[in-house]
């Protein structure tokens, strides 16, 4: 599809994009869609995006997002205990989508990712990273 798109003129941050083409955000919801979770998931998957282009490593990646997930974690913000929402970044390499291996980020890079999403995204308060490859699990979880 990006050779397609590459002959029709559409510019490379575009055709570059993360998935290009593929579904929109709502399917890295895994249940019921709100309006509070798409803004949740929203400024999730721009902190992972932006950090892979400025660590330089959106290239270098086939497909990459995030996924809010039907699940609830304790943790301690402060003081307090919190009881929010858990996000699995997902980054894979692939040629052709049918098969695909997970990208072995740098842990300072992931780090920084889960540090800034939780600091900054209200209503998530954990961060895993998906190392599972296609096959047997699939790109996208939905």
């Amino acid at each position: 599809m990006r050779r397609v798109g590459r002959e029709l003129g559409i510019p490379d941050n575009i055709l570059n994009r993360h998935p290009f083409p593929g579904p929109g955000l709502a399917i890295r919801i895994i249940g019921a869609i709100s309006r509070e979770k798409i803004a949740i998931l929203q400024e999730a998957d721009a902190i992972f995006m932006n950090n892979l282009k400025k660590h330089d490593l959106y290239n270098d990646v086939w497909q990459a997002g995030v996924m809010l997930l039907p699940v609830q974690s304790v943790g301690v913000m402060g003081d307090e205990r919190t009881y929010e929402s858990v996000v699995a970044l997902r980054a894979v390499a692939s040629t052709d989508g049918m098969t695909a291996d997970w990208c072995h980020l740098p842990y300072e890079f992931l780090a920084e990712t889960s540090n800034e999403i939780i600091n900054k995204v209200k209503g998530i308060n954990r961060v895993v990273y998906d190392i599972s490859s296609k096959p047997p699990a699939t790109i996208e979880w939905e």
